[in-house]
Order: C-alpha cells, then sequence, then structure tokens
C-alpha cells in the first residue's frame, strides 16, 4: 500500500510568507513592532516553519529541511533578541538593531552582522534553487536583498535604506505567499492554475 505523503512546503512558505510581510510593513514605516508581529514570528513563522522542515526531513528533501528548519529557527531567534533585555538576563538588540539593556541604549553594529550572516546563508540556499522553478528563485534571490539592505541599514543607521528594504521585503514575502497558494490550488485541481515557472 502506498504511503503518499503531503506536501510540507505550502505550510513553511506561508509561515515564512505571512511573517515576512508584517515585519516588513513596519520596516517599511508603516507601524511599530507590536505583539502580533512577535506572535507571528514565535509561532508561524517560527515554530510552523520548524515544523515543515521536520516533515520536509521524513520526504528525503534536503534543500526543503535546511530552508524550513533555519528560517523558523531564524525567526525565533530575531523575536528572541527583542526580547531578551525584558527578562535582562543579558544585553540584546531591539527592532531597530539597539543594543538595550535595563532601559539604556546606545547604537552598535553586530545586529548589521547578524543579518549579513543569514543573507551569506541565503546567497547559497538560493545557488541551490538553480534547476528548481522561478517561483522559488525569486524568492530566495529577493531574501538576499532584504537581509543585506537591513545589515546595510543597521551598520548606517540610514532609515531611507530601511525604508527600501521594508518594500522589498513585503515584495519576497508575498512572493513565498503566491508559491504557497500556487502549490495547494494546482495540486487541488489536478492542473496549473497559478504558474510557478516549472523548470523542463
Amino acid at each position: 500500500m502506498e504511503n503518499k505523503l503531503a506536501n510540507p512546503a505550502p505550510l513553511g512558505l506561508m509561515g515564512f510568507g505571512m511573517t515576512t510581510v508584517l515585519l516588513n510593513i513596519h520596516n517599511a514605516g508603516f507601524f511599530p513592532v507590536t505583539s502580533m508581529v512577535l506572535a507571528m514570528g514565535i509561532f508561524y513563522g517560527g515554530i510552523g516553519q520548524v515544523i515543515a522542515g521536520i516533515l520536509e526531513f521524513k520526504k528525503g528533501n534536503t534543500f526543503g529541511t535546511t530552508a524550513f528548519t533555519s528560517y523558523g529557527l531564524f525567526w525565533i531567534t530575531l523575536v528572541a533578541l527583542w526580547i531578551i533585555p525584558d527578562f535582562e538576563w543579558a544585553k540584546a538588540v531591539n527592532a531597530e538593531g539597539v543594543l538595550t539593556s535595563k532601559g539604556i541604549a546606545s547604537t552598535h553594529a553586530y545586529m548589521g552582522w547578524y543579518l549579513f550572516m543569514w543573507g551569506l546563508f541565503t546567497f547559497f540556499m538560493w545557488i541551490g534553487t538553480f534547476g528548481k522553478n522561478r517561483a522559488l528563485q525569486i524568492i530566495f534571490c529577493s531574501l538576499v536583498i532584504l537581509f543585506w539592505l537591513l545589515a546595510i541599514r543597521d551598520w548606517s543607521g540610514s532609515k531611507l535604506i530601511g525604508t527600501i528594504a521594508g518594500y522589498e521585503g513585503i515584495f519576497c514575502g508575498f512572493s513565498a505567499i503566491y508559491l504557497a497558494m500556487a502549490e495547494v490550488i494546482n495540486e487541488t485541481q489536478g492542473k496549473t492554475v497559478l504558474p510557478i515557472g516549472e523548470r523542463k
């Protein structure tokens, strides 16, 4: 009897995409970071993607396992960097890349290095999308740009670059949402309703 497993990628893509859009609406300057973004970062963007990564492991998909598990843990660590100062466990950075401890803030560049390293990881993951569908390539390429724009923002303190990164991140997040829904709709309809640029 065939044991056909469901495709966990739409779960991971939606967790990534929706959380990315919401955070980058903040980066674009529309609203501050609130408990809504934090909750999405912990649960849907974080735990949801880790679950998707574990399910990809069961399917034997190394790329999916690495991507979803890593980005799920990215969201969890990002939220931790924001909330650690509230517990006074250690110095940490807030949403604007500012070092905080017991209400005292000073600008530091190492949030930029955190984002740069995630951009470097994403760059190599983008190379791993070569030969896969075009929609996936667009997601990872735009995510590389997003991480490095945010790193430059934190290194330079430029609000303009942060705003540009916000709009670029909204595009990245909606790209992931599109691919997630394309995979669900195309599978349920048994035909290509939303094209994703499949490679032949």
